[in-house]
């Protein structure tokens, strides 16, 4: 990622933009350049979000998890409401506002609601989400994804050559800190994104296989139970 100014006559590709806006959250320096040349991306220079998956993925994850951190920075009151909060304008790419559930179900998820549990289409997605929206849904977007709670994940800068990697230690470094086993009972406790998007992760045979993947199911016969969900507002840590 770049380190350099952003000035006028200097073009630095979106996905920079974005990484770089993330570490300026991070170290308390001067966002507004960014932010600025964020909503002033053309789309010619946003081609290589709408054409290349990781590329895209990559893009759209800085971009919640700075819009988050603008959000509890700037209006901190709306997280009161958290139905606000995820509608509120977040920041702009090429002149569009975002607010969370814009980039979180219209891009990532590819147009799915986020109360469909991960099987319904998101209604009326505008000719920008039809755009940019994802083709596929990678279910590890949910342990990448800082939405101001308590429970949420860590937050780091993804890169489009590296998001893979990145997404598989997301993802095993949250499931280690937050599954809990009990023999005795035969549960196995696991975070509440596995009930609350079940058809990202292929429906519960895909979840048991999920978890199977990142050594999380040492007893395949145990019944799956849900961690509850700590809403209490939390400014965003950086992994």
């Amino acid at each position: 990622m770049t380190t350099a100014p952003v000035d006028a006559g200097v073009t630095v590709p979106p996905t920079e933009l974005a990484a770089d806006l993330l570490v300026a959250l991070r170290t308390g320096d001067d966002t507004e350049p960014l932010l600025s040349a964020l909503a002033d991306c053309s789309e010619t220079s946003l081609a290589p979000v709408r054409e290349d998956h990781d590329t895209g993925l990559a893009f759209w994850l800085n971009c919640y998890n700075a819009g988050t951190k603008l959000l509890l920075t700037d209006r901190p009151e709306l997280y009161e409401s958290r139905w606000r909060f995820f509608r509120a304008p977040a920041l702009s790419v090429a002149g569009h506002p975002l607010g969370l559930d814009d980039v979180e179900h219209g891009v990532l998820r590819g147009s799915r609601s986020k109360y469909g549990l991960g099987y319904l289409p998101r209604l009326l997605p505008d000719s920008f989400e039809h755009r940019y929206r994802l083709d596929h849904v990678d279910p590890r977007l949910h342990f990448a994804l800082h939405c101001g709670a308590a429970s949420c994940p860590a937050i780091r800068a993804y890169e489009p050559d590296a998001v893979d990697a990145q997404l598989d230690t997301a993802t095993r470094t949250y499931l280690d800190a937050t599954v809990e086993y009990d023999p005795d009972a035969g549960v196995l406790r696991v975070p509440r994104m596995f009930r609350w998007f079940p058809g990202d992760f292929g429906g519960r045979s895909g979840v048991r296989e999920f978890l199977r993947r990142y050594d999380q199911l040492p007893d395949e016969t145990a019944d799956i139970g849900y961690l509850d969900w700590d809403w209490s507002r939390e400014t965003p840590t950086f992994a």
